[in-house]
């Protein structure tokens, strides 16, 4: 009809307030878990990528749960809820961090065991140097972790969460520090049962050294013993290759194990 108006539906600017408030909530325990876990949280990711990331994995949050609207987030009484946001992505990727931590505490202890611990290299994801016997243990199992669709499985766990704490909902402190003692405690243990088979060849190999230079003094500990216990390493790390991946493939079973059962509610 000529000289009619043809208007388009517009929204509410309170309405679309509370939608970016709601995306903006959403993306605090997604973006805080992608901060600290493993794989996500490396200094070889980029922060915006990182952010990108948390923002297409919070995009449907809003759509399934109900999310504080931008009055209330507004408010001082908001504070509690995002710390308990913030607090529970972080407790929950320091999780999954801490006992990725066994493959470094075993490479540690193997290159130690075998004179190697003076060998180290810039870990970008450490900020730091450790021995390249740890980064490459260290390696396998992200690369264990990713052909096991672990990081998919984790973000999974992690949006499934919602149900099970809602925004806004109460937080058992002791609970999350507990998780994290205990991920402590099984980090040591999954480090030992890693490094073991390495360690007490390599041992044993010490003590026969230690025994044939003392039976002949004018051998030259430095010079035999040494090229000897690195080759022995080589050849230990070799045999146990098969165990070694089956015992990462353990670790990465038992990291999103405690973080499904960290998310899934009293």
């Amino acid at each position: 009809m000529e000289g009619a108006f043809v208007t388009l539906p517009g929204m509410d600017i309170a309405r679309l307030g509370d939608l970016l408030a709601a995306q903006i909530f959403a993306m605090l325990r997604v973006g805080a878990f992608l901060i600290a876990a493993p794989v996500f949280g490396g200094r070889f990711v980029p922060l915006p990528v990182r952010i990108v990331a948390a923002v297409c994995l919070s995009l449907v949050v809003p759509q399934l749960y109900p999310m504080p609207d931008a009055e209330t987030l507004a408010a001082l009484s908001a504070v509690p809820m995002v710390l308990a946001e913030i607090a529970l992505g972080v407790t929950a990727g320091l999780v999954l961090t801490i006992l990725f931590g066994a493959a470094s505490v075993a490479g540690d202890r193997v290159a130690n065991a075998a004179g190697l611990g003076f060998a180290m290299q810039l870990d970008p994801t450490a900020s730091g140097q450790t021995p390249v016997v740890a980064q490459i243990f260290s390696l396998s199992l992200m690369m264990v972790f990713l052909g096991m669709d672990g990081h998919l499985h984790a973000l999974r766990i992690v949006l499934d969460s919602y149900a099970a704490f809602p925004p806004g909902a109460s937080l058992d402190i002791a609970a999350l520090a507990t998780a994290g003692i205990m991920a402590g405690a099984s980090m040591f243990a999954l480090g030992a049962s890693l490094m073991l088979p390495v360690v007490a060849g390599l041992l044993v190999l010490n003590l026969s050294v230690g025994v044939l230079t003392r039976s002949a003094p004018q051998l030259n500990l430095f010079s035999v013993g040494f090229p000897i216990t690195i080759l022995m390493m080589f050849v230990l790390l070799w045999l146990s290759a098969p165990n070694l991946l089956a015992g990462l493939s353990v670790i990465a079973g038992d990291g999103l194990r405690d973080l499904r059962d960290l998310l899934a509610g009293p």
